[in-house]
């Protein structure tokens, strides 16, 4: 009996969650990505694997499977990832009043609150003077997000027999064919991982879906001396508003009244700072998050700026030379919802909106989806 087939369009984190999803299950899978590698927002983004800014409960298990199965992939394609665990530090009282609410209230037995002495030891990073305690969370994975989504395809080809076939735009689908340039294939499913293009497969789901786009602007230094290591990921106070972990808390409402007091341009241009170290000692800064579906393609020095202000009110670094600037755009959904699933006509599914959270949900996600 013959194997059932699928066609995959992107070969970013969500392209190849859902290829991994359906050759597990069974499927005859061909995967097709318009450049010669990706090069979206899955390579342009901190390589968080990040469960704490979950919520306990179905999203919280669903990036913890993710986890799981990126740590498999990348042991067994020897790519570089490590287990870092995370710290979000506070360094005013009603920061410290929504950490101690969270952990009265959420009940994961991977966190638990610092002091600041105890966060200091986890990171070196962490600036002691004004510091009043830290979240630790023991879950937080890192990988190298240029170096995992291209050497991925190839684990994949060689896992699961899925055939990749990078250069080629796919500009057309009616099911069960698919056509990529002047050539036509054909499949059983269709799933559509686009990512930020809304305007080539579909242009009328995504003008009635309740999505959008968001650019970030990110950056990165140069390798820091004498193999110096951060220790846990780091974040501060502002990313307490951006998490679905936390928004529910009573403690976010006099927060977010002191934010608006103290940090409105921080807040204007969405900026929190998040800080991650890949394997070479180079460190990822940002990021900063504008809305629309379309985009300033410029970047702003000055919301730069306010990134590396905030970073040195928690952090320190021996060495902070910026090698690198760049932003990334991903789809975010506008109706609360954590992705959009839509399903244009029988036979395809379009899989978007991840927002900031793909690298920690694709593969958890796609693998219920699919299942």
């Amino acid at each position: 009996m013959a194997k059932p087939s699928a066609i995959v369009v992107g070969a970013g984190i969500v392209g190849l969650a859902a290829a991994r999803a359906l050759a597990v299950k069974g499927y005859d899978v061909t995967v097709f990505e318009r450049h010669p590698k990706a090069i979206g927002a899955s390579i342009r983004n901190f390589g968080m694997v990040w469960p704490i800014g979950q919520p306990n409960g179905h999203l919280y298990t669903r990036a913890m499977r993710s986890r799981e199965i990126w740590k498999s992939l990348l042991t067994e394609a020897g790519i570089w990832h490590r287990k870092t665990g995370s710290l979000l530090a506070a360094r005013l009282p009603e920061e410290m009043a929504v950490l101690e609410e969270f952990m009265q209230k959420d009940g994961r037995s991977t966190a638990r609150l610092l002091s600041a002495a105890q966060a200091v030891e986890q990171s070196p990073a962490l600036k002691a003077d004004g510091l009043l305690g830290a979240l630790w969370s023991d879950d937080e994975m890192i990988v190298d997000p240029r170096e995992a989504i291209r050497l991925l395809p190839a684990l994949l080809t060689e896992k699961y027999g899925i055939h990749f076939i990078f250069g080629q735009v796919v500009n057309r689908v009616k099911h069960p064919a698919v056509w990529a340039g002047t050539q036509r294939y054909q499949a059983d499913e269709v799933w559509i991982c686009s990512g930020q293009d809304f305007e080539t497969l579909y242009p009328e789901v995504f003008n009635s879906a309740p999505i959008t786009k968001c650019k970030l602007q990110m950056m990165r230094t140069t390798a820091q001396p004498n193999n110096w290591n951060i220790g846990a990921s780091l974040s501060a106070g502002l990313t307490l508003i951006h998490y679905r972990a936390f928004e529910n808390l009573e403690s976010l409402a006099p927060l977010k009244t002191l934010y608006a007091a103290r940090y409105p341009e921080h807040l204007a241009h969405g900026v929190h700072v998040l800080v991650s170290q890949n394997g070479m000692g180079e460190i990822t800064l940002g990021d900063t998050h504008e809305y629309g579906l379309h985009l300033d393609p410029f970047d702003q020095q000055s919301l730069n700026d306010l990134v590396l202000g905030y970073l040195s009110e928690f952090a320190m670094f021996p060495e902070i030379k910026i090698a690198e600037y760049w932003n990334g755009t991903y789809a975010k959904c506008t109706d609360g919802n954590t992705e959009y699933v839509g399903r244009p006509e029988p036979g395809v599914v379009v899989v978007n909106g991840l927002g900031g959270a793909g690298m920690t949900m694709s593969f958890g996600l796609l693998e219920e989806l699919v299942r």
